[in-house]
């Protein structure tokens, strides 16, 4: 018996591994964060699965559903939005099953900002202009913050921010970030990136505010700021240079 951890992707029903389909479609117990997880993906369920919405379950309850399908020698598919490495509670469960000494796998999935990213028609990378993408979040009632990862700080080196779970505070995030990208630096709002209902916002940190007060948007929003996301200029990278040499190329010197 396994339980298989699997990246269910961020929200379209065909964005999810050919691996991680195969696992759902093979393991007698699924066990999916109902709020986030498209329903679509039970349907490679098998018809007699054990089928449950973690959403209402408290840890112990998920962990004694893993205890009662060891028990039966029953894999389970453990189906969490996005990808398992962020944001996921997938820490506290492994070690509670490395503790039961019951087996697990981990399958990743499609990330949010991934599939936020190509609905934007934007590559958060771009040679001159931005080379690190900074994955964060602010403080919620859930999960404080550690000193040091403070949006001002991650703001000093001017990357592509990437703000999960912080649609809320929004007028915070431009007052910390303005002093260090300027009012005029491009900022996009993605909500439920792939999903049939997505909607975005284009704005700069002068204006998103306002927009978003005129379109209001909750929870599964993503934000992001910097000059990738309206690049003016910026140079081809090395990679398809003519003049520039690589092994796999395969020219002669």
């Amino acid at each position: 018996m396994t339980v298989h951890f699997i990246g269910a992707g961020p929200g379209a029903a065909d964005l999810i591994t050919l691996r991680g389909r195969d696992l759902i479609a093979s393991s007698k117990v699924c066990l999916y964060a109902g709020s986030l997880v498209p329903r679509a993906l039970l349907e490679h369920c098998p018809k007699d699965a054990r089928v449950l919405d973690t959403a209402p379950m408290s840890l112990d309850e998920i962990c004694a559903e893993f205890v009662r399908a060891q028990r039966e020698g029953e894999d389970v598919a453990r189906l969490h939005s996005g990808d398992l490495s962020i944001w996921s509670a997938l820490g506290e469960q492994i070690r509670r099953l490395d503790q039961l000494a019951i087996p697990y796998t981990i399958t990743p999935g499609v990330p949010s900002f991934a599939a936020a990213a190509a609905a934007l028609g934007r590559e958060l990378t771009l040679p001159e202009v931005a080379q690190s993408l900074v994955l964060t979040r602010t403080q919620g009632r859930a999960s404080s913050m550690p000193d040091r990862e403070t949006l001002k700080a991650f703001a000093a080196t001017r990357a592509t921010l990437a703000i999960h779970l912080s649609i809320h505070a929004v007028d915070q995030v431009v007052a910390d970030l303005t002093p260090h990208y300027g009012a005029d630096c491009p900022v996009a709002i993605v909500f439920r990136a792939s999903w049939p209902d997505q909607r975005i916002l284009r704005g700069t940190l002068r204006t998103i505010a306002e927009q978003l007060a005129g379109a209001p948007i909750e929870r599964t929003a993503l934000i992001f700021v910097g000059q990738v996301l309206e690049p003016h200029d910026f140079r081809d990278s090395a990679l398809y240079d003519p003049d520039y040499q690589r092994r796999f190329r395969g020219k002669p010197q």
